[in-house]
């Protein structure tokens, strides 16, 4: 049974057991005041309905979860103010009135069975954390203020960990600081990007630090949710972080503007008309990609010699939705490509080809590379192209749910830090394991900073 204190209020004005209910809810409360603080947590977030559900659920550590039944639960007791509505507000519309009160009982229903199974996960992940028996959820179920006044404030039960633990331990480790910036290439000292997401601040990203050489290719690995779209935008410059990028010694940041061309970004999914024609489709894109003084003649001239250079000239005169897949994903990058740019992002350029189309694709990118730019791609089948990478860029999430550099440096010096043969098998033991990996990333984080410390 899931308690709120208006609620509360309205069955002491309008029900005879309203004073005991109230009791109970007070008690419930004191209890997750002294669990969150138990936690490491803000004890007074037991006196907030939804932010109170959210908080225990990281301190079962079921934060995904704890998200669902805060909103569900403001939903509910919302609903159940509404449907508790007193008598004498009905003389104003009876039956207009009744059909609301019945209405938002039944949401209020619907919304306390969703409630009831997300708070068993909860329950089940506290009985982890505090090392008892499962038989415990039943007592939760069924009169939760006694279990919440046993673990908050008998010093017989306590947690096995803090919600603040592990995030401490990594924050105290030192990564070396900043990187000095190249002349000829990529910098980045990223640290830390972050954003305000259910009642607290969320870093996604911290201590990111590295330079990359141009003409390098480099790998960009990561499990689902590591935050590695979140660095490449980051990097370019469309989403700012607390951080300093500089490419061939000019500031992303501060000369975003004039800068905003130097760099191409190809995204997973195609954003072209198919009605137009490969040609029309670039120098469209020329007028956009290129400054304003460039002729029209100068413009069609470039066009012709990305197109060359990406083999698209034999389907010029060929509509978009008539190209296959590999020729719409070269187009994809000739686009980017017309403003000769010193920095090319592609996120899985190669999804959705089968293996010669996808090599044929890599060592075209290869290719540019060696043009003395830098190629930095994401892709989910990383063995089959490897040996076309210079580096390795990994990032995981740590324990408490940020993105951190665990590695970046040649191919084969991933395999032996990983102690991996293969890339995916990287990944596999950076991921938790909910999502069927190995749940190691925080060892790895903690090893990087000790090789990067000497």
């Amino acid at each position: 049974m899931q308690f709120h204190p208006v609620g509360f209020i309205l069955q002491i004005v309008f029900g005879s057991s309203g004073i005991v209910m109230s009791l109970f809810m007070l008690l419930y409360m004191a209890g997750c005041w002294k669990i969150l603080e138990k936690s490491g947590l803000k004890g007074w977030w037991a006196l907030i309905p939804g932010a109170r559900e959210y908080q225990l659920s990281r301190c079962a550590g079921r934060e995904p979860e704890g998200r669902v039944l805060s909103v569900v639960t403001v939903l509910q007791w919302l609903s159940e103010i509404i449907s508790s509505t007193p008598p004498i507000l009905r003389r104003f519309n009876v039956e207009r009135l009744d059909l609301t009160v019945m209405f938002f009982g039944v949401i209020g229903l619907t919304l306390t069975l969703i409630i009831f199974i997300y708070f068993i996960q909860v329950y089940s992940g506290l009985c982890e954390v505090y090392q008892t028996r499962k038989r415990w959820i039943v007592l939760w179920v069924v009169a939760q203020w006694l279990p919440a006044l046993l673990w908050g404030f008998c010093k017989k039960y306590q947690p096995s960990w803090k919600v603040a633990d592990m995030n401490a331990e990594l924050a105290k480790l030192d990564f070396g600081g900043s990187v000095s910036s190249i002349e000829d290439g990529l910098t980045i000292n990223l640290k830390e990007r972050s954003t305000m997401e259910f009642f607290q601040k969320k870093i996604l990203l911290r201590d990111i630090h590295m330079n990359i050489p141009k003409g390098h290719m480099v790998l960009l690995l990561g499990g689902s949710g590591a935050g590695k779209t979140t660095f490449l935008n980051a990097v370019n410059g469309y989403e700012k972080a607390d951080a300093e990028v500089t490419l061939n010694s000019r500031n992303m940041y501060k000369q975003y503007k004039q800068m905003q061309y130097d760099v191409g970004v190809v995204p997973q999914t195609e954003m072209m008309r198919g009605k137009d024609t490969v040609l029309y489709t670039m120098l469209d894109a020329a007028k956009l990609r290129l400054p304003q003084w460039v002729s029209a003649a100068d413009r069609r001239k470039r066009v012709e010699e990305v197109m060359d250079l990406f083999g698209l000239r034999p389907v010029q005169n060929n509509l978009v939705e008539k190209l296959s897949g590999g020729q719409k994903k070269r187009l994809s990058i000739s686009l980017e490509f017309i403003s000769n740019p010193s920095l090319l992002i592609l996120d899985e350029p190669d999804s959705g080809l089968d293996g010669v189309m996808a090599r044929e694709l890599f060592e075209q990118l290869r290719k540019i590379a060696d043009t003395g730019r830098i190629v930095i791609v994401i892709t989910h089948t990383p063995d089959r192209v490897i040996d076309l990478f210079d580096d390795v860029i990994v990032l995981a999430k740590d324990s408490a749910q940020t993105g951190r550099l665990v590695f970046y440096g040649s191919v084969d010096g991933a395999r032996e830090f990983f102690d991996c043969s293969r890339m995916e098998q990287i990944v596999k033991r950076i991921n938790s394991v909910e999502e069927g990996g190995d749940g190691l990333a925080d060892e790895f984080v903690m090893k990087y900073a000790e090789v990067q410390n000497g």
